[in-house]
């Protein structure tokens, strides 16, 4: 019988070893702990992620392998371009986001369950406050229709979810993030696990080995204090170049 480890709450965050997490289920590392800033920031920096059910304790995981992507090698295939010329789509940075996690914890066509509970948005808000945590909105007519939320690792930026309520809504916000952090040198885009729709747009599985070694790498690494705060808003049309001038 294996036991997971408990981390206790009332003690300075502290994680166990990546490389103890179980293979089954996938990367489930510990639970306990807390939901604040500072235990978020501890995980992100260390590979962990939280994601658990209403009902469950706090788990902790590192899955492997973990799903990722340059910013420079996310996919823009030619009916997600027919969309950004076709929609007027306009794009916003850290505008919206409590609606975006609010929307990102809405009801799915497959379930109308969330693991984004009260809990959870308090504790990325006042991650994001503390500006680690960032939001990239997608605006048709004056109204949020997609977006995506994560956290700023040094020069690696942690996706947490994304929603849309427009066809390709949220791989717009995915491919303005990765425009985004290109020009600020981001180094890696974390997707954390495989889903058909983050391969659709170039992530691809590496060990949770070499994800250590990015982390290390480039996980400490300083950005301007502007990086998050340069551009309030950008154009479809404007994404569009960007994207043609990196080709």
């Amino acid at each position: 019988m294996i036991t997971l480890p408990w981390l206790d709450p009332d003690l300075p965050p502290e994680f166990p070893p990546t490389a103890h997490a179980l293979k089954d289920p996938s990367g489930l590392l510990a639970f306990g702990g807390k939901l604040n800033a500072h235990w978020l920031q501890v995980a992100y920096r260390s590979g962990i992620f939280p994601w658990f059910n209403p009902d469950e304790p706090i788990l902790w995981w590192s899955p492997d392998p973990r799903m990722v992507v340059k910013p420079e090698a996310v996919k823009v295939h030619r009916s997600l371009k027919k969309t950004l010329r076709k929609q007027h789509f306009s794009f916003t940075v850290d505008q919206a986001f409590e609606q975006v996690m609010h929307q990102c914890a809405g009801a799915r066509n497959y379930t109308h369950l969330t693991w984004i509970t009260d809990d959870i948005k308090a504790a990325y808000i006042e991650l994001h406050q503390k500006g680690y945590a960032h939001s990239i909105e997608t605006w048709c007519d004056g109204k949020l229709v997609g977006g995506l939320y994560g956290v700023s690792v040094g020069k690696i930026f942690c996706g947490e979810s994304m929603f849309s309520h427009v066809s390709d809504a949220s791989k717009a916000a995915f491919v303005y993030l990765a425009t985004h952090l290109k020009r600020w040198d981001y180094q890696l885009i974390d997707c954390q696990v495989y889903t058909d729709h983050l391969a659709s747009l170039g992530a691809a599985e590496i060990g949770r080995t070499e994800f250590m070694d990015y982390l290390k790498l480039y996980g400490a690494a300083v950005l301007p204090l502007d990086a998050w705060q340069g551009e309030l808003c950008a154009t479809s049309e404007a994404v569009l170049e960007r994207l043609d001038s990196h080709q």
